[in-house]
């Protein structure tokens, strides 16, 4: 996958993930977002970068910050929009994903956005993609690369940069893609540590991320950090650890303001929403002085502006 999205040519084809991604090439994504969102934020008129261009938004799982984002940022350069109806669509009536991308890209669609549950379902779209690109909105437990880049562009706004931080993420680290897509970029931008947490049942093998820490400690985890990143834990999941329950869950993983007070002074708190207050994190620090949760989401629109900008037009 990491291959697929780089043309011969050298420039990005696809964004599909970001392990493999260099430095510079994912800087230059998020000095172009904080570009954008200057212009934004000046009331300048932004340049019409996808002026002619279609994008499609390929929704198999339910979305409202990475969907209305993409659809936002999209419109924003001049592009025109379509949010696919899967449930009318003919994959409900047995069409491959293929032949729905095929016929689509048929229609001179320009770019993909695709979210799915299984892993490898946009990688394996771009493969039969003859023109239009593909972006990858989160699939499986494997990727979600625009969180990445928007959780880089926050800290990097809060810190001035990566190099040398130490981060914590925490939480349902087995199954989240967001925790890879951070660990990847946070590893090409130089962070000094990466230390991920939570339950017992709810951490990675450690070879699956190598160079970071893995604890169940999470008063120890968030020693002296720069940034924190609580996960999203399904309430599914807290029923099959044995003896916890969300009061439990929230005692022992649950990040609240004293807990908080480990971390350095100016620790940032972040989370990719949604979140369920009370069982990761305290109401009183998700909207607290610390937190930069609101931050993240509109930094998503410009990161996925930068992103969609990138890729090859007709």
């Amino acid at each position: 996958m990491p291959q697929m999205q780089i043309a011969d040519d050298g420039r990005l084809r696809h964004l599909l993930t970001l392990d493999g991604l260099d430095r510079p090439r994912i800087e230059a994504l998020l000095d172009h977002a904080a570009q954008l969102r200057s212009l934004w934020r000046a009331g300048a008129p932004l340049p019409q970068l996808l002026q002619r261009r279609t994008v499609v938004n390929l929704f198999f799982e339910a979305s409202t910050r990475t969907r209305t984002s993409f659809e936002l940022a999209a419109g924003r350069l001049g592009a025109t929009v379509v949010n696919f109806d899967i449930a009318s669509s003919s994959t409900s009536k047995g069409e491959t994903l293929e032949d729905t991308l095929a016929t689509l890209e048929a229609m001179d669609s320009d770019a993909f956005v695709v979210r799915h549950k299984e892993n490898g379902t946009p990688a394996r779209l771009a493969a039969h993609a003859r023109r239009a690109a593909v972006l990858n909105a989160g699939d499986g437990n494997q990727a979600h690369p625009t969180q990445g880049l928007l959780d880089l562009l926050t800290l990097r706004d809060h810190k001035g940069r990566i190099d040398g931080l130490k981060v914590a993420i925490c939480g349902d680290i087995r199954h989240s893609r967001v925790a890879r897509s951070d660990v990847h970029g946070l590893r090409a931008l130089g962070a000094a540590e990466i230390r991920l947490c939570g339950p017992d049942a709810l951490l990675p093998d450690a070879d699956e991320f190598p160079g970071c820490s893995l604890s169940h400690d999470i008063d120890a985890a968030i020693e002296g950090v720069d940034a924190i990143v609580m996960l999203r834990i399904q309430k599914e999941r807290i029923e099959h650890l044995p003896g916890v329950d969300e009061a439990e869950y929230f005692a022992r993983f649950g990040l609240d303001r004293r807990r908080l007070a480990r971390a350095r002074a100016d620790a940032i708190v972040m989370h990719p929403g949604p979140m369920n207050r009370g069982i990761e994190i305290a109401a009183d620090v998700a909207d607290g002085a610390q937190s930069v949760i609101l931050e993240q989401v509109a930094n998503g629109i410009f990161v996925r502006m930068a992103a969609l900008a990138a890729l090859p037009g007709r």
